[in-house]
């Protein structure tokens, strides 16, 4: 699905990534193939991070969030790898663990916010 906004809820174990516009919404999650439950270094999730990349191809906006480091090392990763996905991806936020629906909801907000300043009728 392509779609304008994507948020993404990460851990070093899974990823949600939920994809949107203003009438659809697609979530999927994303499982880490590594037995490590902490990974010391964006490099050790390399698989997982290019899994999480393909889930996201198409949409333009990114909100990553989630606990700890995860989302940071993959905001890091993208920069190396991918750099079309990097250019999406717009902000990197804490959060705890939310459900796909609380996820879309909050990040409708986040994106809802800077839209109306720059009139995304996809949003209006």
């Amino acid at each position: 699905m392509s779609t304008f906004h994507a948020v993404v809820w990460m851990d070093h174990t899974e990823a949600h990534v939920v994809m949107f516009d203003k009438e659809h919404v697609e979530a999927q999650r994303v499982k880490s193939r590594s037995h490590h439950k902490h990974q010391g270094k964006a490099g050790d999730n390399s698989v997982f991070f290019a899994d999480v990349a393909k889930a996201l191809t198409g949409s333009r906006e990114i909100l990553l969030t989630g606990p700890g480091l995860a989302r940071n090392q993959f905001r890091d990763w993208s920069n190396t790898h991918q750099n079309t996905l990097a250019d999406a991806i717009v902000d990197s936020i804490p959060a705890d663990h939310p459900t796909d629906g609380q996820l879309a909801a909050m990040a409708r907000q986040y994106f809802k916010r800077f839209d109306n300043m720059a009139a995304d009728p996809s949003m209006v």
